[in-house]
């Protein structure tokens, strides 16, 4: 009876830390929820980001179209493509006017302020010459820099426009560059909310490292970045 009893004594204890080893490796061990929330917050902005780039990307489509089927067709048959600036002048002037004025062989750059290639013109004429008004020798430094101002970034022959007689498709054309340069706008914040998100995490798994250690017991923080709102959580195991 002495030697069951002390079996039986022997086999509780030995089986009690074991029991006790199993219950803190279970509490040590997260809820799923700390891993689930932060990662739907990342699917989330990840497919946000797909959408509003797709979003974008439609826009785009539709601004270019128009743009060639009635501003640059007269002008291009052969469709060429450029960067958005180009398109964002396009919004703002309503003709690009002529690149070279003169259809003989001297080249003369666009005078009509009112075209973009006429504005280039006359910021050429206010950075180099003395008087925008009054031309210097052609020969001369002044003309000569101007000049070449003005053929490093008017609109060349493939690229004129004119919306004249389209106001309609003109009014139209800024609606979708609007709408295709929020959309890329914002598509670009849910990218910088993902790497702050990321950035956030290598800084909470430092910061739980110390509270642990300062606690002595497992402790943890997980904050989360979504469009609008911040959230901080905490957990501290007894």
């Amino acid at each position: 009876m002495k030697w069951a009893a002390c079996l039986a004594v022997c086999g509780t204890l030995a089986v009690a830390p074991a029991a006790a080893g199993h219950a803190q490796q279970q509490e040590a061990t997260p809820p799923a929820s700390v891993y689930v929330r932060p990662l739907a917050s990342e699917v989330y902005l990840l497919s946000r980001y797909l959408q509003l780039d797709h979003e974008a990307t439609v826009e785009a489509r539709r601004f270019q179209n128009l743009a060639f089927d009635v501003a640059r067709y007269s002008f291009a048959p052969m469709r060429r493509d450029t960067i958005f600036e180009y398109y964002e002048q396009m919004e703002r002037f309503v003709e690009s006017g002529s690149y070279d004025a003169d259809p003989g062989p001297a080249f003369v750059p666009e005078t009509d302020p009112g075209t973009y290639n006429g504005s280039v013109w006359l910021l050429a004429r206010r950075t180099f010459w003395e008087d925008p008004n009054v031309p210097p020798d052609p020969t001369s430094l002044q003309y000569w820099r101007a000049l070449q101002f003005y053929q490093a970034r008017a609109v060349g022959p493939n690229f004129l426009w004119s919306w004249r007689n389209h106001s309609l498709e003109h009014e139209v054309f800024r609606d979708y560059i609007q709408r295709s340069d929020n959309a890329f706008r914002r598509a670009q914040n849910q990218v910088g909310l993902l790497l702050a998100n990321h950035v956030l995490s290598a800084v909470d798994a430092l910061i739980s490292a110390r509270m642990s250690a300062a606690a002595g017991h497992g402790a943890s923080m997980r904050t989360t970045v979504t469009p609008g709102r911040t959230e901080i959580r905490f957990s501290l195991e007894f």
